[in-house]
């Protein structure tokens, strides 16, 4: 059993997640996959279950009834990974938006550099994305600022969604109360780690926007992030954040 798993979520993936899986797993070194799908009606997960065939060991699949967030996803497979003992638990996405060769820097960040959780980040080092509209480009920048001035999280890219906890992290937030899912959720989880005091790091990366598929992106989601930032700050001045 390998001591690092990528949990990919996935909702009509098919042009996708056989080519992201094989890379992941063709790395060199030994990741494992964990695919959750929300129900895919274009059979996304049927493409992973023929794969399982070829990775047994490696591959693994749950597979939930109906559309119920990014981040419900997320948390089902965090604690699927709690319950199996691996050290590194990983967020990426399946539209290879991520560079899988990032992966191994991101774990060498938690292993090696001294981080609890290494964000592959589009923004410490400028503006590294590839084939966003000006538009989009902007609205993700500036909400960083935004999100760093409400709550002081020093983060450059707050709504990264990849990135690599180690087990302890996860195993310190209480996940029931992680409220958000969609973006704001990928800043709620990296406000609560840094609020329990974890050592989070950003590990510069490129991101380069889909080329197969649809995105899930919506103005709907930006809008709860936006929102839900005040609301988080307001509810962490009301809690206590012990290890």
């Amino acid at each position: 059993m390998s001591d690092s798993l990528v949990i990919i979520p996935t909702y009509n993936e098919i042009e996708n997640v056989e080519a992201i899986i094989r890379t992941v797993l063709g790395l060199d070194f030994p990741f494992e996959v964990l695919i959750i799908d929300d129900g895919s009606p274009d059979g996304t997960a049927l493409v992973v279950k023929k794969l399982q065939i070829e990775y047994p060991e490696r591959l693994h699949l749950v597979e939930r009834k109906g559309k119920s967030g990014l981040g419900t996803a997320y948390i089902h497979g965090f604690r699927w990974a709690l319950e199996r003992k691996y050290h590194y638990i990983f967020e990426m996405d399946a539209d290879f938006s991520h560079n899988p060769n990032d992966l191994v820097r991101l774990r060498e960040a938690c292993h090696t550099g001294g981080a609890d959780l290494a964000i592959g980040s589009r923004y410490v080092t400028g503006v590294n994305v590839v084939n966003w509209p000006m538009s989009r480009v902007l609205i993700s920048y500036f909400s960083g600022y935004y999100v760093r001035f409400i709550t002081g999280l020093p983060v450059k890219d707050t709504t990264a969604g990849f990135k690599c906890y180690r087990r302890e992290v996860l195993a310190t937030i209480p996940l029931n109360k992680i409220k958000f899912v969609g973006y704001a959720f990928q800043i709620e989880m990296k406000f609560t780690a840094w609020k329990f005091g974890f050592n989070v790091q950003e590990v510069p990366i490129i991101f380069t926007d889909r080329t197969k598929g649809e995105s899930k992106m919506s103005t709907r989601i930006f809008k709860e992030a936006l929102m839900g930032v005040l609301q988080m700050k307001i509810s962490s001045l009301f809690r206590k954040y012990e290890r």
